[in-house]
């Protein structure tokens, strides 16, 4: 089975920490993707040479990676940062990862470089490309130019697609499913499993959940706030 029908129907769990939080450090990261693969994960989506490389090594699941600024810009909503370039491409290639995302926005790229370099040296390589996207013309684009995989990563984290909500962007996911025959994955403010639930039910080839499973800090945050207004 290929990795692409082998993800059909499954929960892939973003397992990142920032260098700045406690969760950054190796074993950690190592216990958080072991935890979630004995919970049922499908796959990982991991952040980086180190983790990529680690996931391959300990773990038989397919691996997306990425590459990300150990901190991220002031502007971080008008820019590129999720695997920007060629460079970083290649950097995720020889640590090993199965799927490669990336920015697939049509925003301008640092060094001139272009989507259609990106994805074209992912498939030159054995590799899938995982375009992360914002808007619906964004992912026909990504689509068009030959990406493997649709992903609703950045909905509502640019100025393009607006401010986020509280809920995943089901409206974007429908659109997609309905304009192109690459699987869509929905990303996104998934917090509980209703959302993923519906996820399935619009049409989504796979869920890729993070923060509400692998954010600690993000989850208490969540609760605080929620249980004392």
């Amino acid at each position: 089975m290929n990795i692409i029908d082998y993800l059909k129907d499954k929960i892939i769990v973003s397992s990142q920490a920032m260098p700045d939080e406690p969760l950054y450090k190796e074993e950690c990261m190592l216990a958080m993707m072991q935890s979630v693969i004995n919970g049922g994960a499908g796959a990982l989506r991991v952040a980086g040479h180190r983790d990529v490389k680690n996931a391959k090594k300990h773990f038989n699941v397919p691996v997306i990676g990425l590459t990300k600024p150990d901190k991220l810009p002031d502007n971080w909503r008008e820019i590129v940062y999720i695997t920007p370039t060629i460079k970083e491409v290649s950097e995720l290639i020889n640590s090993g990862a199965d799927i490669i995302a990336f920015d697939g926005t049509s925003r301008p790229r640092p060094n001139n470089c272009t989507l259609t370099q990106i994805i074209e040296l992912i498939h030159n390589s054995n590799k899938l490309a995982m375009a992360d996207i914002s808007t619906l013309e964004e992912g026909i684009n990504c689509a068009k130019l030959g990406a493997d995989i649709i992903s609703t990563t950045l909905a509502g984290y640019t100025l393009e697609s607006g401010i986020a909500g509280n809920e995943p962007d089901y409206k974007l996911l429908q659109e997609l499913v309905n304009a192109t025959p690459k699987p869509v994955v929905l990303e996104g403010r998934i917090w509980n499993p209703a959302d993923v639930k519906k996820a399935f039910e619009l049409g989504a080839h796979c869920v890729v959940i993070g923060s509400a499973i692998t954010r600690p800090q993000l989850i208490t945050k969540r609760f605080i706030e929620e249980g004392l207004k």
